[in-house]
């Protein structure tokens, strides 16, 4: 465990609201306390969902989510900070403004464009406005297959693919680029390809075959976010995050009657009975 002195790392999350608390800001919270780091939140939309997936979203005004974002600027300034679930052009321009403006550096971006259940996330015109205004502020972003193919236009059907679209989603401006592997067909893993620049590093864990996988990609950029926090380097903290979500998947909470939540607490049982200390 960490030895906490004055400087207690924080985490920022900005993102929606998951009232079934597998993912959003639930999801981002949990994961934030189960690495030692001190969770916030800033709320962009409330959403109503169970484990079958998205009954409604409702969106926050631009004044409340400024507001939110200024009252923790004022008095507990993060170390980095996850956004998550923006759901509109005009919510990503007034974060990225926020983000700007108060010199937040560490940004994890999440890139939520769709639920686990097919429901869009992200409106259509927000994602030039992800692109233009959020993207080259990022130190790491963390799509999915789907996700980085909307980013880029392009299919991407092969490493090389992948590969492409990583250098293509860097010129956006983002540091780290983190493809996740999660909707690739591979047989026996899923494969993440890490581009920081100039080069690629690729991180495996071997597939589990599970319905309960809700909330997989909100937690494992929160990992990455807190060991940022935490004064990891981004391939450290990318490590990290790999392995806190393979147990999460690994060792199911099996709840719910569709894509049931990740289990957060099994990266720090496992590790517990490893006997390996934080």
């Amino acid at each position: 465990m960490r030895t906490f002195g004055t400087d207690i790392p924080k985490a920022l999350t900005i993102a929606g609201s998951d009232c079934g608390g597998g993912a959003g800001i639930q999801a981002d919270l949990k994961t934030f306390q189960e690495l030692d780091v001190y969770g916030m939140s800033v709320l962009t939309a409330v959403t109503a969902q169970n484990t079958l997936g998205v009954r409604g979203v409702y969106p926050l005004t631009i004044e409340a989510i400024v507001e939110q974002l200024t009252a923790i600027e004022s008095d507990l300034a993060p170390q980095a900070v996850k956004t998550g679930m923006l759901f509109s052009g005009e919510i990503i321009a007034a974060v990225a403004s926020c983000i700007r403006r108060f010199g937040w550096s560490n940004l994890v971006v999440d890139p939520v464009m769709i639920a686990k259940g097919g429901t869009g996330l992200l409106q259509e015109e927000a994602v030039q406005s992800l692109k233009e205004h959020l993207l080259p502020l990022a130190r790491i972003v963390t799509p999915n297959v789907p996700e980085a193919e909307k980013l880029t236009g392009k299919t991407l059907n092969s490493l090389a693919d992948r590969k492409e679209a990583a250098k293509q989603i860097a010129d956006m401006g983002a540091q780290h680029v983190v493809i996740k592997g999660g909707h690739l067909e591979e047989a026996d893993a899923a494969t993440d390809l890490i581009y920081d620049g100039r080069d690629f590093y690729e991180l495996a864990g071997p597939r589990v075959y599970t319905a309960h996988t809700h909330g997989t990609g909100c937690t494992f950029a929160a990992a990455i976010t807190a060991e940022l926090a935490a004064g990891k380097t981004p391939l450290a903290a990318v490590k990290t995050a790999k392995a806190f979500i393979q147990a999460a998947i690994e060792f199911p909470l099996s709840i719910g009657s569709g894509h049931g939540p990740t289990n957060h607490w099994a990266y720090r049982k496992y590790r517990q009975s490893a006997g390996v200390n934080k």
